[in-house]
């Protein structure tokens, strides 16, 4: 079963392109015009000309930057969660007590009864 596919004209530094994607045509739409503005940022941030494929690269290079930050930021956000549920289930009763599936895991395979 194939999922219908959205086809949206965008324009990124004045070139139209159509962009097929499974994405609803709002975000497609959003996407574009963020790397739109970062690739334009970057050209007109200095008095040096800059060609296209090479602000292409550098707005790439950023917004991957971007992405590498955000996903460093949520891993340390779920280790803050995780250590906070841990310490909250420790004020529970053992009645109300579930444990996190690490937990779980740790648990089967100290004693032995999972796996090989």
């Amino acid at each position: 079963m194939s999922s219908k596919k959205n086809v949206v004209k965008v324009t990124i530094v004045g070139e139209e392109h159509l962009i097929r994607s499974d994405a609803p045509p709002e975000h497609t739409r959003a996407v574009a015009e963020y790397v739109d503005r970062t690739i334009r940022a970057i050209t007109n941030s200095g008095a040096i000309v800059i060609d296209p494929q090479r602000a292409a690269i550098l707005a790439a290079m950023k917004i991957t930057d971007e992405l590498f930050g955000e996903r460093a930021a949520a891993a340390h956000l779920d280790g803050a969660i995780d250590s906070l549920s841990g310490e909250v289930r420790r004020w529970l009763p053992p009645s109300k007590r579930q444990p996190t599936l690490s937990g779980e895991m740790r648990a089967v395979s100290e004693s032995g009864e999972a796996g090989a």
